[in-house]
C-alpha cells in the first residue's frame, strides 16, 4: 500500500522488477551474438581472400541457390504506420568434380552461375571456398 494513497491501491511491480533485472543480461547477450557473427563473417572473408588461387580441370556436377530473407520492422506513430523495407539476398553455389573424383561446393562470387550448366567441363579457378573463374573446354576421355 502506498502510504499517502486514499484508495489503498498498491500496484504489483514484481513483474517489472524481474524484467529490469534481466534486460541488461539479454542486451549484452544479443550484442555479443551480433558482434560474434560479424567477426565470424569477416574472418571467413579474410581467409578466402588470403587463400591462393588454384586452377584445375573440373566438371560442373550441381548448382544451387540459398535465399536469405530479412523482413522489415514496423513502427507506429500517431499519424500513420510505417515499415522499414524488407530485403533478401541470394547466394549461388556451384559444385565441381575434380579429376580424382573429389567433389566440392564453391560460393560463386563472380557471377558465373548463369554462365555454366551442369555437365560443363573446363578449367576452374578457385580461391578458398570461392569459385572465381571458369573457362569451358571439351571433356577429356575420363569424363565421358
Amino acid at each position: 500500500m502506498f502510504p499517502n494513497s486514499p484508495s489503498g491501491f498498491s500496484p504489483d511491480t514484481s513483474g517489472f522488477d524481474f524484467l529490469f533485472s534481466v534486460f541488461p543480461y539479454l542486451f549484452v547477450l544479443v550484442f555479443l551474438l551480433i558482434v560474434g557473427s560479424l567477426l565470424f563473417r569477416g574472418a571467413r572473408y579474410a581467409k578466402n581472400a588470403a587463400s591462393p588461387r588454384q586452377s584445375a580441370f573440373v566438371k560442373v556436377v550441381a548448382k544451387r541457390t540459398r535465399v536469405e530473407h530479412h523482413s522489415g520492422t514496423p513502427s507506429f506513430t500517431d499519424e500513420h504506420f510505417t515499415s522499414t523495407p524488407s530485403h533478401s539476398h541470394t547466394y549461388y553455389y556451384i559444385t565441381l568434380e575434380f579429376e580424382d573424383g573429389e567433389r566440392k561446393e564453391f560460393l560463386d562470387v563472380k557471377g558465373l552461375y548463369g554462365l555454366v550448366a551442369e555437365d560443363d567441363t573446363g578449367f576452374a579457378a578457385v580461391q578458398g571456398d570461392w569459385i572465381v573463374a571458369f573457362e569451358r573446354t571439351a571433356a577429356p576421355s575420363y569424363y565421358s
